[in-house]
């Protein structure tokens, strides 16, 4: 009979241990896939943020070649036709 309650015992502890094991497992994948995640979203931000550089550097150039365009065309204009 002992040997029954100790096989019994043996055996819930050992799944116990595998469910504890499974669970640390599940918790380690997810801990590193939050990371991996974190990661991905900083390294997207970086990215962004040189894009609104590059952006703003290409709107301050346009605006500026506008802004000559329009001085000749003004020039143009006020000279009187002959």
């Amino acid at each position: 009979m002992i040997e029954v309650i100790a096989a019994i015992a043996g055996a819930s502890i050992s799944v116990a241990a595998m469910g504890a094991m499974g669970f640390s497992r599940r918790n380690d994948e997810a801990r590193e896939a939050v990371i991996r995640l974190t990661a991905a979203v900083e390294h997207i931000a970086t990215q962004l943020e040189v894009l609104h550089t590059d952006i703003k550097e290409d709107r301050r150039e346009t605006f500026g070649r506008i802004g000559a365009v329009e001085q000749r065309v003004a020039k143009l204009e006020s000279r009187p036709i002959q």
